[in-house]
C-alpha cells in the first residue's frame, strides 16, 4: 500500500525526544518549546512565535486575540479543511464563504469583495493545498476596510508568495504540525506574528490566563493549549531538515506533472509569482462522475487517495443559507488528492500515474 501521506522521520527526532525522556521535561516546559519557537520565527521571517497544541488551537488563538466574537463576521474559503471555519464559528462570530478561482482553487478575491457588510471583521485566508493565494488582491481589499487578516497555513509550509514566506502578510498567522503535514510534531501548531501586543495575547490565552508576576492567578478565562516538549523536540528536529523536505516534495510534484502530461486530468500547478510547498499533489478530473471509479481502480492497485475537502457550505452545520460556490463545487466534486509524502519515490510516482493513463484508455 502507497498511503496518501506518510512524514520522513529520519533526523534527530528520536535523539531529541529521548533527551525530553532522560530529563523528565515532557510537558510544555522545556528547551525544546522555546527553541522550536525562536527557530520557527527565524526561519520564516517574523518577530514572534508561539507553539500550541494544533493547528485547530492556533486559528482560535488568533481569533482571540484579534477581539473577534459575536456579533462578526469573518470572510473564509468554503472550500477548506473544515477546521477553519469551526475556529469561526467557536469565538461566536458568524463564517461568510466565498468562491475559489478556478486555476489556484484559492480564495477569490473579487468575491471577498462582494461579501463584505458592515459587520465583517476580518478576512481568513486559506493557503489551499500549498497554492499561495492572491495576497496582492486580498489584502488591497483588507486595508480599503480595515479589516484584520489572518493567514491559515496549516498547509503550506514553505510557500512563498513574491519571494515571501505566506503568513508574513497578514496580522497573524495559523500553522499546523499534524502528522501528514510537510514539518510535523505529530500533534502540534504556530501561531506567528509580528505585532507584539497580539503575540503577548496569544500567549496569555493559551496558558490559562494566567497573570504575570502573581502564582496562579488568572486575569481572563484561557485554555490549556500549550505544546508539549517531546513535540517541540520532534519539531526541531523536522525544522533542521525542512529545506531537504520541501526541495523533496517539489521533486515528487514535477515527476506527476511530467507523468500526467497527456492525460485527461489536470494537476494543480503554481500560477503566478509563487512557490507552492505541494503539501498535496492534487489532481482534477474531467467530470465528477469519473472520480470516484479512478480512486477505485487505484485503491485496487494498492494506492490510498483521498478526495478533495467538501465545501463547507454543503456540510449540514454550515448548510441553512442553501448557498451556491460553483467553482469550489466543482473542484469538491472532481478533486482527488494523491501520495504527496516526501519520501515517495519516482518508481512508485509512475506505478501511480500508470494505473491513472491504463484507466483512461479503458474508459475511451
Amino acid at each position: 500500500m502507497i498511503p496518501v501521506y506518510e512524514p520522513l522521520l529520519k533526523g534527530n527526532e528520536r535523539k531529541y525526544v529521548d533527551e525530553c525522556l532522560d530529563s523528565g521535561w515532557i510537558s510544555s516546559k522545556g528547551r525544546f518549546v522555546s527553541e522550536f519557537e525562536n527557530r520557527f520565527a527565524e526561519y520564516v521571517g517574523v518577530r514572534y512565535a508561539t507553539a500550541v497544541s494544533n493547528g485547530t488551537v492556533a486559528l482560535h488563538l488568533a481569533l482571540v486575540a484579534l477581539g473577534i466574537g459575536p456579533g462578526d463576521e469573518v470572510i473564509v474559503p468554503t472550500l477548506t479543511y473544515i477546521a477553519s471555519v469551526n475556529a469561526i464559528r467557536y469565538t461566536g462570530a458568524t463564517p461568510v464563504f466565498v468562491d475559489s478561482c478556478m486555476d489556484t482553487w484559492q480564495m477569490d478575491p473579487k468575491d471577498v469583495r462582494a461579501k463584505m457588510t458592515e459587520r465583517t471583521k476580518a478576512i481568513m485566508i486559506v493557503h489551499i493545498y500549498g497554492h499561495p493565494c492572491n495576497m496582492d488582491g486580498i489584502m488591497t481589499v483588507a486595508h480599503e476596510r480595515g479589516l484584520f487578516v489572518v493567514e491559515d497555513c496549516a498547509e503550506a509550509f514553505g510557500s512563498t508568495y513574491h519571494g515571501h514566506f505566506v503568513g508574513t502578510f497578514g496580522d497573524v498567522a495559523a500553522f499546523s504540525f499534524y502528522g501528514n503535514k510537510t514539518i510535523t510534531t505529530g500533534e502540534g501548531g504556530m501561531v506567528i506574528t509580528n505585532d507584539e501586543a497580539l503575540h503577548e495575547r496569544v500567549v496569555h490565552y493559551k496558558g490559562q490566563g494566567l497573570a504575570n508576576g502573581r502564582e496562579y492567578w488568572h486575569d481572563v478565562i484561557g485554555y490549556n493549549y500549550r505544546m508539549t516538549n517531546i513535540c517541540a523536540a520532534i519539531g526541531v528536529a523536522q525544522l533542521e531538515r525542512a529545506d531537504q523536505i520541501l526541495a523533496a516534495k517539489r521533486q515528487i510534484a514535477d515527476w506527476y506533472a511530467k507523468a500526467l502530461a497527456g492525460t485527461r486530468v489536470t494537476m494543480l500547478r503554481e500560477i503566478g509569482d509563487v512557490r507552492s510547498s505541494y503539501w498535496m499533489c492534487s489532481i482534477l478530473v474531467s467530470l465528477a462522475e469519473e472520480r470516484e471509479p479512478l480512486r477505485a481502480v487505484l485503491s485496487a492497485g494498492g494506492i490510498e487517495t483521498r478526495p478533495v475537502f467538501y465545501p463547507v457550505h454543503t456540510m449540514p452545520m454550515y448548510c441553512d443559507k442553501n448557498e451556491r460556490h460553483p467553482i469550489a463545487d466543482s473542484i469538491g466534486q472532481r478533486g482527488i488528492n494523491l501520495p504527496s509524502g516526501p519520501g515517495l519515490t519516482i518508481d512508485q510516482v509512475s506505478q501511480i500515474t500508470d494505473i491513472i493513463r491504463h484507466h483512461q484508455m479503458r474508459e475511451l
